[in-house]
């Protein structure tokens, strides 16, 4: 990807960002998402010099907001200067290219905001051959359209010569795509490797420990819980997405106040965000990884941000899209030691089952601790369908597990069992769905 650079000794990258508005939006959802990528831009080491919002009917297919809107915010900015414009949503290849073309500066979009910083966060080959797989797949669907300049001049000197041929742009631009589709096999392959070797560990670490996953919308203070409950020092900084690989602890010996938790294993994770893109999230399918497999999943939220409701909705959407939306979840409310007694009060009614917590002074650690023990040991009901020649599976069902009913079905023994999560998983293959 381009990458914007300036001449001027320390001074940061000067980004204007831009949004719009559809009939069928909330503008105060346009507000608090440009907000969202103004954090972006700081993380990115930008330094943000206006945002603007334009109401529009529809996108427009060659700028994405009005040329003429662009035009007035590039004017309003003045003596500020603008380096970069930065749009709230994203953006066709031809799109950033027109902007560019027409007012002589860098069109980047909210994904490859996201990438940026992923690019200067990644510290390990994991991390970097995701990001790298991110890249790529944010790349190739932009290519077609990268060389059609060249289309454009060699028709315009034949013109008039009635000769189909495949243009020059259509060329480079199948050479450029067959390049980034063998980076992105040969990526994809070392990345499967990478998730071999996390099952061959996580399959160890089931036959003596139960896997809690640490999720939650960026910046909720996962890392600080992470570091609260095993006393490790990842990394904890008041920008986005300052975690990036995943990284797995056993629970301190302080936190050890229950027999049951002596073999526990956490594990923090990448944060979501919203808008993020599906090839994104399949990119870091290794550091998500954790996530999928837990026992458990402490989803960490934000409660003194205002939008922590809709940040909630966006973890549950990117749990399903990777297969972890029917693990066992405890919402974890973090910060209340910056929440409004009001939202607080509210949070308690509507989610009972909730924690609230502040991660950073300690506060209420022990209740959760309590919630996690209780929660890691509640057995639950499943159905169970297995042939009547799998007598290991059925006598397995009984010795582990309490049979609430039995049933026949031809070949098979229908079983309503009440077990454990780490029981159950012996018999994975023979859950029924629903």
């Amino acid at each position: 990807m381009q990458q914007t650079t300036i001449d001027r000794k320390d001074e940061k990258i000067k980004a204007l960002l831009i949004g719009i508005c559809l009939p069928d939006q909330d503008m105060a959802a346009r507000e608090a998402s440009i907000q969202e990528l103004e954090r972006l831009a700081d993380t990115a080491g930008m330094a943000t010099v206006g945002k603007r919002i334009q109401r529009r009917e529809k996108k427009s297919p060659r700028t994405y907001a009005g040329e003429g809107f662009i035009e007035k915010c590039l004017e309003e900015a003045g003596e500020e200067g603008v380096d970069i414009l930065i749009f709230d949503n994203d953006l066709t290849g031809s799109q950033a290219r027109n902007i560019e073309r027409m007012f002589s500066i860098e069109a980047i979009d909210r994904t490859e905001a996201i990438l940026r910083i992923f690019h200067d966060h990644a510290k390990t080959k994991e991390a970097r051959l995701q990001v790298r797989l991110a890249e790529l797949k944010y790349e190739l669907p932009r290519l077609r359209s990268m060389w059609t300049h060249l289309d454009r001049e060699r028709f315009g000197s034949r013109a008039g010569a009635g000769v189909a041929f495949r243009g020059m742009g259509e060329k480079q631009s199948e050479k450029d795509r067959q390049r980034l589709q063998r980076e992105i096999y040969d990526i994809e392959k070392a990345i499967d490797r990478i998730i071999r070797r996390i099952d061959t560990q996580r399959k160890r670490r089931e036959r003596d420990c139960r896997n809690i996953g640490l999720v939650g919308y960026t910046n909720a203070g996962k890392s600080t819980l992470f570091n609260r409950l095993t006393h490790a020092h990842v990394l904890v900084e008041d920008r986005l997405f300052a975690t990036l690989d995943s990284t797995a602890r056993s629970l301190s010996p302080r936190s050890l106040n229950h027999g049951t938790l002596r073999n526990v294993v956490i594990s923090d994770t990448v944060g979501f965000i919203s808008n993020l893109p599906h090839h994104l999230i399949a990119s870091f399918r290794a550091t998500l990884r954790e996530a999928e497999n837990a026992d458990l999943l402490l989803n960490v939220i934000d409660i003194s941000d205002d939008h922590f409701e809709s940040h909630m909705e966006e973890v549950d959407r990117v749990l399903r899209e990777i297969g972890a939306g029917d693990i066992p979840q405890l919402l974890v409310f973090n910060k209340m030691d910056r929440a409004d007694t009001a939202v607080m009060q509210r949070v308690r009614r509507n989610y009972p089952e909730a924690v609230l917590i502040s991660a950073s002074r300690g506060d209420r650690i022990e209740n959760l601790l309590t919630e996690i023990h209780g929660r890691l040991n509640a057995p639950r009901q499943y159905r169970l369908s297995i042939p009547q020649s799998e007598q290991r599976a059925i006598h397995y069902a009984h010795s582990r597990g309490r049979i609430l009913k039995t049933a026949y079905d031809g070949n098979l023994v229908k079983l309503t069992v009440e077990m454990g999560s780490r029981e159950i998983r012996q018999l994975e293959a023979y859950v029924e769905e629903g």
